[in-house]
């Protein structure tokens, strides 16, 4: 026997293929254009990793087929802050519904500031 070292298998690295040429790949098997062993043998790629790009192929077609619909978060409050609270409260006092605070304050006269307090501070 002789004492031969055999090199060993060098790793390929796998290629990396972009969006384009997997989506081609995958619309020449859904088109029946090649069959997916052709496609395998042609790009050096397992069934499996093909089997992969179909269901993001196809979770990405229905993704972007769904009805876009945005949400109240979205979009943002419909009406400012101070506004919403205005037209709360202006549905209370049709209802009827105001606060006894809010009752008593209507109520008491507001009284203007003396002008002594609004003139000249140094």
């Amino acid at each position: 026997m002789t004492n031969e070292i055999k090199p060993k298998k060098e790793m390929k690295e796998p290629k990396v293929y972009n969006a384009h040429q997997r989506a081609q790949a995958v619309l020449a098997v859904w088109t029946e254009r090649r069959r997916p062993a052709e496609i395998c043998r042609q790009m050096s790629i397992n069934s499996a990793l093909l089997g992969q790009w179909q269901e993001r192929a196809m979770a990405g077609m229905l993704e972007a087929l769904q009805p876009r619909c945005r949400t109240e978060q979205q979009l943002g409050p419909s009406l400012a802050g101070k506004l919403e609270r205005l037209l709360v409260r202006q549905t209370l006092v049709v209802d009827g519904k105001l606060t006894k605070l809010e009752k008593r304050l209507a109520k008491t006269p507001v009284e203007p500031l003396p002008t002594s307090a609004l003139g000249k501070e140094k």
